[in-house]
């Protein structure tokens, strides 16, 4: 079935994703599941997420061909983050850890490519995966230049791989941050009681019915769950602080805020203020400037229709 599965992307793990998405999933799993979530600490408000193309899928040909014509690979980083593939999409599009890593190394041993963009627009998602791509991302530097541009968000573990790049660019009304860990429990104890339905457990192992959804969350259980999120939260500031050259304690003193335009340039989480359309133009251009006797009005033409689109 695939509700449990989905289930147990959403809840009793970490996740490295802005609070309101983690809200829309939990509104969509209370909805779906008939559940009776009680959320601590839940902020108000829903993220409307916009369909995009998929970028689960291996490379496409059409998006090599276009490639290798500009010299410029983007690479959709687009919705909720998802560590494989094969997990099911909930309400809106997601994007896995292992089809950009497809699209990535594609791009790295195709000689006719030489700059690699990753245009990001996500609320964050999984931890699980997050920090080998990352650092999968940032060795591909040494080969290839990589600019993340923020096309119009980078959150929490969305932000985690864009910091991997050489280059971050955003749009003034672009936002970048969120860097910090979520996990929630889901105690259905009550619900269950209050129909009538009793669930009896016999286990081995005093910790094996940890984080189950039939009991209350045990103390030893809490502090198992806390340990894990504060663990993951200092791989991930540990991670940011090495790819932006800041210390962790810096990254830490954004206390998962979330930064616009200037602000986020001061804060040290981006490196340049420029439209997204602009910017893939730029690059195109740069790259056929080195092509010559190749016209630069073709590249930046094409480079106009490809996977890049300033949106409104």
């Amino acid at each position: 079935m695939k509700y449990p599965r989905l289930a147990s992307m959403i809840f009793n793990t970490p996740l490295c994703v802005r609070e309101d998405a983690l809200d829309m999933a939990v509104a969509w799993a209370n909805n779906a599941m008939h559940l009776n979530i009680i959320n601590i600490g839940a902020a108000p408000g829903v993220l409307a997420m916009q369909e995009d193309d998929d970028g689960t899928d291996a490379p496409d040909q059409t998006r090599l061909d276009a490639a290798r014509e500009t010299g410029v690979y983007i690479i959709p980083v687009h919705g909720p983050l998802v560590s494989r593939s094969a997990h099911v999409e909930m309400c809106s599009k997601m994007t896995s850890y292992e089809g950009i890593r497809g699209h990535l190394n594609a791009a790295l041993t195709d000689p006719a490519i030489a700059h690699i963009v990753l245009d990001v627009d996500s609320p964050g998602g999984s931890a699980s995966g997050m920090t080998d791509l990352a650092e999968e991302i940032f060795s591909a530097r040494a080969i290839k230049p990589v600019t993340a541009i923020v096309n119009f968000s980078a959150y929490s573990a969305a932000y985690a791989l864009a910091s991997a790049a050489s280059e971050i660019i955003m749009s003034n009304s672009s936002g970048v941050g969120s860097i910090g860990v979520l996990a929630r429990h889901l105690d259905m104890s009550a619900k269950m009681e209050k129909e009538g339905a009793k669930v009896t457990t016999i286990y081995a192992g005093a910790r094996k019915n940890d984080l189950s959804t039939t009991a209350p969350l045990t103390p030893e259980a809490l502090a198992w769950l806390t340990d894990l999120v504060q663990s993951n939260y200092t791989e991930f500031t540990n991670l940011v602080a090495k790819n932006r050259k800041c210390s962790p304690q810096a990254v830490r003193d954004t206390e998962a805020g979330v930064f616009h335009g200037q602000a986020a340039i001061a804060a040290g989480l981006a490196d340049r203020i420029e439209a997204p359309q602009v910017a893939i133009n730029r690059i195109a251009k740069q790259i056929a400037d080195k092509r010559r006797p190749v016209a630069v009005q073709s590249f930046t033409a094409r480079a106009g229709l490809m996977n890049l689109q300033t949106r409104t």
